[in-house]
């Protein structure tokens, strides 16, 4: 039997120069890692602890930002979040994933990181809102902003010897809203997530654990927008109907994935419906005015 070595870094700089060496792996929540024998994964030579990094849960709110630490779980998230309704969509994706046991431990960093995790909700949530990525590496002192996309895209080659310490939304979202799907229980994976941003000229749209990674939905953001008369998109004008038909006419052209919980077809298939309610959502202005996720 294998054993792996256990470090306690109490400052980033000792972090990054731990995670350098060979077969290294940061050690947060440890709620997915700690499931990796029975996906039939070797576990690693070393595990950095990143619990005494008190600066990875911070959560910063300037009028221009909001900056989220790496280990913010995914319970302080969404009470950190409830006093902006224009972030609603991420107080849910927090608020709603997994169990209460999971979300007291579960992080913003290793939800993101776990690229093996096509389920997971706050992907989804964070690309309709903009969303940007530090990552630091030993020996540089600068971090790098990666947009989100580009981060889910790359991570695998990304990662190694790197730590993602936090993520960074802008502020001029007005609305955002996330629905999922799950078949049984409220603690299941869910089969399909849409989330929903709005901002004075843009909206967005993002679909979760559909395909192997979370994506944008470019081809249903045109549609929506080119229907919208006499102005500027505006996903308060947007009906919940018209979103959902758009999205049944263009799902099948999205990636998905066969899975136990799920085929393929399946999950193409309730994409209307998570779309109608997440533009339902996205319409209701008193739900957007209140802090409550």
């Amino acid at each position: 039997m294998s054993e792996q070595e256990l470090c306690t870094p109490t400052s980033l700089d000792e972090a990054l120069a731990l995670l350098s060496g060979a077969e290294a792996q940061p050690l947060a929540g440890a709620t997915w890692l700690m499931r990796g024998p029975l996906r039939g994964e070797a576990p690693p030579a070393r595990y950095v602890v990143l619990g005494g990094l008190t600066d990875l849960n911070d959560i910063t709110i300037t009028d221009e930002a909001v900056t989220l630490g790496a280990g913010v779980t995914h319970a302080r998230l969404a009470a950190g979040l409830a006093e902006l309704p224009q972030l609603r969509g991420l107080a849910q994706a927090a608020g709603r994933s997994a169990n209460p046991a999971i979300r007291q431990v579960a992080t913003l960093g290793g939800n993101l990181c776990a690229a093996d995790f096509p389920a997971a909700d706050l992907p989804p949530a964070l690309l309709a809102l903009q969303a940007s990525v530090r990552l630091q590496r030993d020996g540089s002192s600068a971090a790098e902003e990666l947009p989100l996309e580009d981060f889910l895209a790359q991570r695998a080659d990304l990662l190694p010897g790197a730590l993602v310490t936090a993520v960074t939304l802008p502020r001029r979202i007005q609305a955002s809203a996330h629905a999922r799907l799950t078949l049984k229980a409220a603690g299941d994976y869910p089969v399909a997530i849409v989330s929903v941003a709005k901002s004075a000229d843009r909206l967005r749209i993002a679909v979760g654990s559909v395909g192997p990674v979370a994506l944008r939905w470019p081809a249903l953001e045109e549609a929506l927008e080119t229907s919208v008369q006499d102005g500027a998109p505006n996903g308060a004008d947007i009906d919940a109907d018209r979103a959902a038909a758009l999205a049944a006419e263009l799902s099948g052209d999205l990636p998905a994935r066969d899975g136990v919980e799920a085929p393929a077809r399946y999950r193409r298939r309730v994409l209307p419906a998570l779309v109608r309610r997440a533009f339902a959502q996205l319409s209701d202005k008193d739900s957007q005015g209140r802090a409550q996720p």
